[in-house]
């Protein structure tokens, strides 16, 4: 074995290793160590901001170095959205969108 393979196995069991450490710590040493209530605010919001930050950026119809561009993405985001505003149900949000994508990249041609 090489000093390279060395290295690239080394990297990645220390990643595996603070990966474990820092998503099992809540698990192992929640009881013990209390979160502030300001955390735990924080905490509430993760989910939905984890949400915005992967799907935001592949609705907006942004193309790097041409600017503004008309994509269906972005149309069939805001029609899943209505969708949801109005029955709150997210198995309609995913069969609105999914159709309405489905349905404008089919008439585009």
């Amino acid at each position: 074995m090489s000093d390279r393979d060395l290295y690239v196995y080394g990297a990645i069991l220390l990643l595996t290793l603070c990966s474990v450490l820092t998503r099992a710590g809540f698990m192992l040493f929640g009881d013990y160590i209390p979160l502030p209530d300001g955390v735990r605010r924080a905490l509430r919001y993760a989910p939905a901001a984890a949400l915005t930050a992967i799907i935001v950026p592949d609705l907006l119809p942004w193309k790097a170095g041409l600017g503004p561009a008309f994509d269906y993405k972005l149309v069939a985001g805001v029609l899943a959205i209505m969708a949801f505003l109005r029955t709150r149900s997210a198995v309609l949000v995913i069969v609105v969108g999914m159709v309405a994508l489905w349905g404008l990249r089919w008439l585009a041609g």
